[in-house]
């Protein structure tokens, strides 16, 4: 009889485990290098909280886009946003998560974080290859209380497929006409000079080993890796360092409720206290995926957009504005719908 009863209770507790096991299902993702560093902050404590694992692999913007749309994992991060015609032609969904920011970074002997100043047509023609030497006269005029020595520029980019480099490259095309025509602007483009990183962790790498180098990084990278940034020369004409102050400066600007499925590029925004390489890391989702596959991550990401702010602010990343949260929301609830065609996720049900 006793033996029964602990068999019993052995049924039930395995029962109770593999239901508990396929409520709480693991979440994979891939692709932004830039969010990573607070996406790993957030998942590690969604996973403290409701015992559910989100496995994001950090492979770069492209690589996430190509694997959400191949379906091979339930949500994908960018900082390219796509435009709302491919989107549907893709059954995809984009949405913001954060508000991010590139900063230049050197290794220079003899400067230190915040001494050196660029703008944005001298940081183009370096990356060019125009410019080679750092006492070059452009860089000497943008700085003529720096010691500057003559020590060749070693141009350091992204090797993979990046958002960062989007938004890198969207910015040198709106100041410099050059670079806009030879160059362009994509998540990979044919770098004319320089040496490739992979992800922001790998440029911040080459940086930190190479004398006399540049690179360009998520500024949570600059922290993380104590990485010696620039100053820069905005589009009001101010010079100003990356602090969370400009990085809310430029964010002002982004008005999410004029355009479709949040395609916005923020690079080189106006004002006097604006830095001038802030972006958006937007996570995407296939609508044509199950209710049982995208609720989950819908709760993932509404719970990390209203209980993940505090360590996104830690790590110098712009939260998101409680009304563009709602916009979210009400995004959700028209994008993702059940097999009965209700939505999977409505506004009143999520406050």
């Amino acid at each position: 009889m006793k033996n029964r009863i602990l068999w019993g209770l052995a049924g039930l507790l395995a029962g109770a485990l593999i239901a508990t096991s396929a409520q709480a299902k693991d979440l994979s993702g891939a692709g932004s290098t830039a969010i990573y560093p607070v996406l790993a902050k957030w998942a590690d404590a969604y996973h403290s909280e409701t015992g559910i694992a989100v496995n994001y692999q950090a492979i770069g913007s492209g690589g996430g886009i190509k694997q959400i749309e191949a379906g091979t994992v339930d949500f994908g991060a960018s900082d390219k946003p796509l435009k709302p015609d491919y989107l549907k032609q893709k059954n995809l969904a984009q949405f913001p998560a954060v508000i991010i920011s590139i900063t230049p970074v050197v290794n220079l002997p003899g400067v230190k974080p915040g001494e050196l100043v660029l703008d944005g047509p001298t940081l183009a023609d370096i990356y060019l290859g125009k410019i080679t030497y750092w006492d070059a006269a452009a860089i000497k005029k943008l700085n003529p209380h720096v010691k500057l020595p003559h020590v060749g520029i070693s141009v350091v980019h992204r090797s993979d497929g990046s958002g960062t480099t989007f938004n890198f490259t969207n910015y040198l095309g709106k100041v410099s006409p050059e670079w806009d025509q030879k160059v362009g602007a994509d998540v990979s483009v044919d770098w004319p000079v320089g040496v490739g990183g992979k992800g922001n962790a790998g440029v911040a790498s080459n940086v930190q080993q190479v004398k006399g180098s540049i690179g360009y990084v998520e500024y949570a990278y600059v922290m993380e890796n104590h990485l010696t940034y620039t100053k820069m020369v905005n589009k009001a004409g101010k010079v100003l360092g990356p602090t969370m102050d400009a990085f809310q400066a430029a964010a002002a600007n982004a008005d999410f409720s004029k355009v479709g499925d949040f395609y916005l590029v923020l690079t080189d925004q106006p004002g006097d206290k604006s830095w001038p390489i802030t972006a958006t890391t937007w996570i995407l989702m296939r609508n044509d995926y199950t209710t049982e596959r995208n609720e989950p991550v819908l709760k993932f990401c509404d719970w990390f957009m209203k209980h993940g702010q505090e360590q996104a602010r830690v790590l110098d990343y712009v939260p998101l504005p409680g009304t563009v949260v709602e916009q979210i929301e009400a995004y959700w609830e028209k994008s993702f719908k059940g097999a009965d065609g209700k939505p999977i996720w409505t506004v009143s049900a999520a406050k």
